[in-house]
């Protein structure tokens, strides 16, 4: 290579001309020229290759590239998938195995009721022996509720048709009381897609849509009188003979009665009283033009003041609401989904509230202790949150909350203490119902909506360990609110103390299979909730130190049918949940009766695992422990609280009494010391 070439592909600042040695002193040195300079590029020689060399050399070097990154991509995610910590995957502890397909179930106290092929089967959950079959329909159960009466159950079961049943199970004892929406003439069958039972059971609600309208029916429950019928059963001319236990199970083959329980007997000759159709509530009507000529007739026409304010009681002109349509929809019709003629069928969430300050209405009737006073609606797109009195019966709400957006979700607590509505722009408002104040409102992180609340119980974080408190506490909440964008967040709020929001699990983007499709609280262990993934893996999260602890996952050759909707339900009494999980498709397993098992229930008990058997087994703190802390004043007992304030108090006035004498006695001191 001559030396020509050797200068032309060297980089940097070359002076043209011969190289001069610079004197020995500074300012004998010449003043740098920028003309004496010149800047060769390296990559000169490859711009000067004739076409087509020079742009393959460019093609080339830019696949090289992007080759490059891909491989460097990679290897990143290589290294972090070897250095990420995963959790310790448990298998299941028992498992049920099921004769046919199951489509749904539900737990209370101790038994399993499992919807499937023309009714539902009963497990007691001690021995995971099946001991009943009610198999009387021509279509598959699709949902079935059950709802823990005290010493009786009230379950449930929705079919294929959209009839809801009700049956009580009393001392191994089933009763068929009645279906509530059963039509002779199917073209006026109407179909239920929610049921709500109050807490101890004096009322129920059904939300029916039938005919292009949908509805809520509100029942009331004779359950007083229930357990003297069947206590002291009036019997009749079919009762009077002999009772046959399990007579659903006459068309029932021999096979399967081997292993069924007889210890439950079905009484369908047993005729219960009937719950009292209580009122009938509607989608509230759109605001409309009104027909008052003048304020006089409004006044006149109005039976009662209650409603006023809701927005249906004005004085605005259709020709006014019309105006104000077109010029919004001609305002924002480019931002605009939908047609705004178009009548969407709106759906209802409601809940069954206890009496309370804020939810007892002027001149209502009071009820039996503890039974719950008001139902509360919620309509798909209203602002508005409507509150019915159960105690008498009235055409319009007697109470409504209206909120600044349109309300997307509500939830509440297990012990109907506190209410938390989720409107549509992000924003929570929570409610403590018991002491009748709002705890606050929060704002969900933006571009993240709410999918589903879930109530913890409270717990308190002492000396690294999540622990119940002995004693409930008031005006405290904690739930786990999971976002669209499958995010976790936990909300916090009590007594004086502002809410707060935190994150507990961000959006996984390199791992969207991992995404939680649905949270579960875990009641027996303070401050963990189940996260069940896309993946079909279910993760339990300690909650308290944003973590997780461990993981679970069905046997070998087993999968969820809908790892997006999986089936399954959590013991609110003792420590563990069930879980359905089936065969894939074209495997089946064979027992020892040649007969093939469709699916199974497994059940996976926490004190089984060793990172959970202390926390099964301590799981609370004693009061005199956290009266005796300081680190949580908002469980402590109101009069604990109020002495630490009096003594707080007295310790102020102490110290400014002995201020005050010190700065009189150095006054004296001065004196004295001015007059020697």
């Amino acid at each position: 290579m001559s030396s020509k070439a050797q200068k032309t592909r060297l980089p940097g600042f070359i002076r043209k001309g011969p190289l001069e040695f610079p004197s020995p002193t500074e300012k004998d040195w010449p003043k740098d020229d920028e003309k004496d300079y010149t800047f060769l590029d390296p990559e000169r020689g490859l711009d000067s290759l004739p076409q087509p060399y020079r742009m393959i050399n460019k093609v080339v070097n830019s696949l090289f590239e992007q080759t490059w990154e891909v491989i460097e991509e990679r290897e990143a995610v290589r290294e972090a998938e070897l250095n990420r910590v995963r959790p310790t995957v448990y298998s299941s502890t028992e498992e049920i195995q099921l004769n046919r397909m199951s489509t749904c179930m539900a737990i209370s106290q101790d038994y399993l009721f499992i919807g499937g092929t023309r009714g539902f089967s009963i497990y007691h959950l001690s021995s995971t022996k099946r001991i009943y079959i009610w198999e009387k329909l021509k279509v598959d159960v699709t949902a079935i509720w059950a709802a823990d009466l005290g010493n009786e159950i009230l379950i449930t079961p929705v079919d294929e048709m959209g009839v809801v049943r009700l049956f009580y199970f009393y001392k191994d004892t089933l009763f068929l009381i009645k279906a509530i929406n059963e039509a002779e003439d199917s073209s006026k069958q109407s179909t239920c897609v929610q049921v709500e039972i109050s807490k101890g059971g004096d009322f129920a609600a059904f939300l029916l849509q039938g005919s292009g309208e949908v509805w809520l029916d509100v029942h009331r429950l004779p359950k007083d009188t229930w357990i003297k019928e069947v206590e002291h059963p009036q019997l009749s001319l079919n009762s009077r003979r002999k009772v046959k236990p399990l007579n659903a199970l006459d068309s029932v083959p021999s096979e399967i009665l081997e292993t069924v329980d007889v210890s439950i007997c079905f009484r369908g000759d047993v005729k219960l009283s009937q719950p009292s159709f209580l009122m009938k509530i509607k989608p509230p009507k759109p605001v409309s033009g009104t027909t008052f000529k003048s304020p006089l007739e409004v006044f006149s026409k109005m039976e009662d003041w209650c409603g006023l304010g809701s927005g249906q009681n004005h004085f605005i002109r259709e020709s006014q609401w019309e105006q104000h349509a077109d010029i919004f929809y001609s305002s924002y019709k480019k931002y605009l989904d939908w047609d705004p003629e178009e009548e969407l069928l709106s759906m209802a969430t409601f809940h069954f509230l206890l009496p309370s300050c804020i939810t007892l209405m002027p001149g209502e009737a009071k009820g039996p202790l503890g039974a719950a006073s008001v139902l509360c609606v919620h309509w798909t797109g209203s602002h508005n949150l409507f509150l019915y009195s159960l105690n008498r019966v009235m055409k319009d709400p007697e109470g409504v909350w209206p909120s600044a957006a349109p309300i997307t979700m509500s939830q509440l607590s297990p012990s109907c203490s506190h209410l938390v509505l989720a409107c549509e722009d992000g924003v929570l408002t929570l409610w403590d119902l018991s002491e009748g104040f709002p705890l606050g409102v929060v704002a969900l992180p933006e571009e993240s909506l709410c999918e589903s609340i879930h109530f913890l119980r409270y717990f308190v974080v002492h000396k690294g360990q999540n622990l119940f408190p002995e004693d409930v506490v008031k005006s405290c909440m904690k739930c786990v609110v999971l976002c669209t964008d499958s995010s976790l967040h936990l909300v916090t709020a009590g007594g004086a103390q502002g809410p707060s929001i935190s994150e507990l699990l961000s959006r996984p983007e390199k791992h969207p299979e991992e995404a939680p499709c649905a949270v579960a609280p875990v009641p027996a262990l303070p401050g963990m909730v189940l996260l069940f993934t896309k993946s079909g893996t279910v993760n339990l999260m300690d909650v308290g130190k944003a973590q997780i602890l461990c993981a679970f996952a069905l046997p070998a050759h087993h999968e969820l049918a809908s790892p997006w909707e999986p089936m399954f339900v959590v013991s609110s009494h003792h420590p563990y949940f069930l879980l359905h999980g089936g065969y894939p498709s074209g495997h089946t397993k064979s027992t020892d009766d040649s007969k093939d098992v469709a699916n199974s229930i497994f059940c996976f008990h926490f004190e089984a695992y060793p990172p959970l058997e202390d926390i099964c087994k301590n799981h609370t703190i004693s009061q005199k422990d956290l009266a005796d802390s300081k680190d949580f004043p908002q469980v402590q007992p109101l009069e604990r609280i109020c002495e630490h304030l009096l003594q707080s108090s007295f310790q102020k006035q102490k110290a400014q009494g002995q201020w005050g004498r010190l700065r009189r006695l150095s006054l004296i001191l001065q004196r004295e010391n001015l007059k020697r």
